[in-house]
């Protein structure tokens, strides 16, 4: 589970793409993330391509290889991604950590300074400006979790004040199985939701437009390798089998959710829309910034197959989480999104590899470019939470926004941006970059 820190790590590798070496960038030259990509002047029809993010541009992949410009060491990569034709990373995603690791020190030996193949590279990179992204992979199955304590507790003492946290929730990762046909990757718009309701006055739900969306600030595992079917990935193994993270807004029609949920979970609450970023953030590049996971010695332990000495030594990230919101008023007038919440992705009740580990226990086989959603983010402070529902007590206690403005709900016309990165004093920060959502009216027909 320890991945190693290696030559990729070093805080004072630089790039010869200079705005890697910019003070905040997102994608550093020890970064590295990867998406899927296509020039906008070329049109609907031109081909994607797979790429790695460094500074404010991407280096095309397909390119590189075509020219020879890698190494041969990464060789089960290249083949790969050539397979793929470049519309997605799924055959990359099946190959294994060996493959991904010699592929990545590759591209940092590359793209360092003094490279000898920077002449040649610098002809493979594109603005990112001038981009536009599709999925990073071909996303089979998505499971969404449930995973932090602080959001369950929340959400729980608003309908159930007195048990908050049902029996099972410190026990086992509560999950449901999502829709992957309408996960879309940012910026992405989308019409609110139509659905039944039931208003508290009223004795028969009602049919018509949501009026209390949410989004939800999550954290996206993107499935590797997987395994066979009847097979189950044990604790310890279970980073193997995941290829990266990238960021996640689970939209939520919380009126629609509050008449369905009961008894089989979310349907039409959750099924309209997902968002991920662009960008897949390796589990090599967040190496610096594992944490040792714990649990409160006042809450039952994990059962066996979900603990180990080596998940509780380092199976947490400390991945800072932002939300932030702009109304159409404010883009108007062009002001910047305002901040919402600050949360951290070390507050998860459940790790990464606990996750992984309990989807397949019972033999469930996961597939490569499968994505698991962690759930919502929230910390215990409540500047922390990341979800309207939480943010407004239900709704009961609208936000004041710096523009004279508030919010209970989402209303047609705002912007959700989420933003992520790791950074410490002496590390390179490594960014996600932004995901950005914008709700638009329901359909009238």
């Amino acid at each position: 589970m320890t991945m190693a820190l290696n030559e990729t790590h070093a805080p004072e590798l630089r790039s010869w793409v200079e705005s890697a070496n910019q003070p905040g960038s997102d994608f550093p030259i020890q970064n590295l993330p990867f998406g899927v990509f296509r020039r906008r002047s070329e049109g609907a029809q031109s081909a994607w391509h797979v790429g790695v993010a460094i500074g404010d541009a991407i280096l095309d992949l397909h390119t590189v290889i075509d020219a020879g410009a890698f190494s041969a060491e990464p060789a089960l990569a290249q083949q790969a991604l050539k397979a793929a034709g470049g519309e997605s990373l799924n055959a990359l995603m099946a190959l294994n950590v060996a493959a991904w690791s010699a592929l990545r020190l590759s591209l940092s030996r590359s793209l360092r300074v003094g490279s000898p193949v920077q002449s040649t590279l610098q002809a493979a990179l594109v603005a990112q400006k001038d981009v536009e992204f599709a999925l990073p992979a071909q996303i089979g199955d998505y499971t969404d979790f449930y995973t932090s304590v602080h959001h369950a507790t929340a959400i729980g003492k608003l309908f159930r004040p007195d048990q908050p946290l049902l029996p099972n929730y410190k026990w086992v990762p509560i999950g449901y199985h999502g829709r992957s046909s309408s996960i879309a990757v940012g910026p992405q718009q989308f019409r609110r939701p139509l659905g039944q309701t039931k208003p508290p006055e009223a004795d028969a739900p009602v049919f018509g437009p949501s009026k209390r969306m949410d989004y939800e600030m999550e954290v996206g595992i993107f499935i590797g390798s997987g395994n066979a079917p009847g097979d189950a990935i044990a604790l310890d193994q279970a980073e193997a089998n995941v290829f990266g993270l990238c960021l996640l807004n689970d939209w939520s029609a919380r009126d629609i959710q509050a008449w369905e949920y009961q008894p089989l979970g979310p349907f039409l609450a959750k099924n309209f829309a997902s968002t991920i970023s662009p960008w897949v953030v390796t589990l090599e590049a967040l190496a610096p910034y594992r944490l040792a996971w714990s649990r409160d010695a006042a809450d039952p332990q994990p059962l066996p197959y979900l603990d180990s000495a080596a998940m509780r030594e380092s199976g947490a990230f400390d991945i800072e989480l932002e939300v932030a919101l702009q109304t159409s008023a404010m883009r108007q007038a062009a002001q910047p999104p305002q901040r919402l919440s600050l949360s951290n992705f070390r507050y998860s009740y459940w790790s990464v590899s606990q996750l992984v580990t309990h989807h397949t226990v019972g033999g469930c086989n996961l597939r490569p470019g499968d994505l698991l959603g962690s759930g919502t983010q929230s910390g215990p402070a409540p500047s922390e939470a990341g979800s309207l529902l939480e943010l407004s007590a239900g709704g009961k206690q609208p936000i004041q926004l710096t523009n004279g403005e508030s919010r209970t709900f989402l209303e047609d016309g705002d912007t959700v941006v989420m933003r992520a990165w790791a950074q410490r004093p002496g590390l390179a920060r490594i960014g996600f970059g932004e995901l950005s959502g914008t709700l638009l009216p329901a359909r009238t027909a």
